[in-house]
């Protein structure tokens, strides 16, 4: 009983170890979740007027802009998954990949040859694992993202885009299509994984634009409409996987946070539970000792009785 005993406490204070090292990493996601969130929500009015301003250009110019023109009949696409760099976060990164999986299926099921792209460690390693390739992964921020990284990201995806298809160029392989996978972040307790088409672009928002028996005039764009989404798509573009960073990194401190918290009362739970069966480890190594003397004395009883 005294070896179990001394196992049990060693349980113990192992777990209590471990329960001090969740619990702090559940209150620093808490802390930085605030921040993360804040930087989602300043960044989306951003994101949308830009949208509303690509897609006014895109709808009301004429303009034949290869970012913005249907290709006829697509056969690459690229698609950009954002996971996260580090563990510890439940099924945040399983959960998208398998989004990005569905997504690889259908576009295979379509007939076309998929270039992935990877943002985060933990999808890196994934596609590793099954000797599958990718194009080229960024790692390092989903926790942190900075506009930087969504430049960086943004211009190869461009880049690709405006390759023709199955060329290669600067190491960067024509694509016909662009694809982001990534988690959007709709509460504490909800993070859903969600894929869109980032290029060509598809019209988000807009209005209906003016007749010619209207009072307003038609649009005029200065200087052209071509060059006005010169200037414009490419800052959409890294906008929007901007957007999708930040909104993969709050979702991935929220799953962080939630995982810590069940570890921790998980780690609770196990401790009363060492503690209970120590308990009754210790009681019953005291009621044998005691049943041990109890018995010794009466054998010694025993033999002075005899011998008189």
């Amino acid at each position: 009983m005294a070896v179990s005993l001394r196992e049990y406490r060693a349980r113990i204070r192992s777990t209590e170890s471990m329960k001090k090292i969740t619990r702090a990493m559940e209150l620093i996601a808490a802390s930085r979740i605030i921040k993360a969130q804040q930087r989602a929500q300043a960044a989306a009015p951003y994101a949308r007027e830009l949208t509303r301003a690509v897609s006014a250009v895109a709808t009301f110019s004429n303009v034949d802009h290869p970012l913005t023109t249907e290709p006829e009949d697509p056969r690459r696409a690229a698609v950009l998954i954002v996971t996260s760099d580090r563990g510890l976060a439940g099924a945040y990164s399983s959960n998208v990949l398998k989004e990005a999986e569905r997504l690889l299926e259908r576009l295979r099921g379509e007939g076309k040859q998929v270039d992935v792209y990877i943002s985060g460690r933990k999808g890196e390693a994934y596609f590793k694992f099954r000797q599958r390739a990718v194009a080229r992964s960024w790692t390092g921020f989903s926790d942190q993202p900075s506009y930087e990284d969504a430049r960086s990201i943004g211009q190869t995806l461009i880049a690709a885009f405006l390759t023709e298809t199955d060329e290669v160029e600067d190491d960067v392989r024509g694509v016909d299509e662009v694809h982001v996978v990534f988690t959007r972040f709709k509460s504490m307790l909800v993070q859903e994984p969600q894929a869109i088409r980032l290029l060509p672009l598809e019209v988000v928002e807009g209005t209906e634009a003016p007749g010619k028996d209207d009072l307003l005039p038609l649009y005029e764009f200065e200087p052209s409409g071509t060059e006005v989404l010169d200037a414009l798509l490419p800052k959409y573009v890294q906008s929007r996987i901007f957007f999708a960073l930040l909104q993969a990194a709050a979702s991935e401190l929220a799953a962080r946070q939630k995982a810590m918290k069940s570890a921790t009362d998980n780690a609770d739970e196990l401790i009363k539970k060492y503690k209970r069966i120590a308990n009754q480890a210790r009681q019953a190594g005291i009621t044998q000792e005691i049943s041990e003397i109890v018995g010794g004395v009466n054998a010694l009883a025993d033999a002075q009785a005899g011998s008189e």
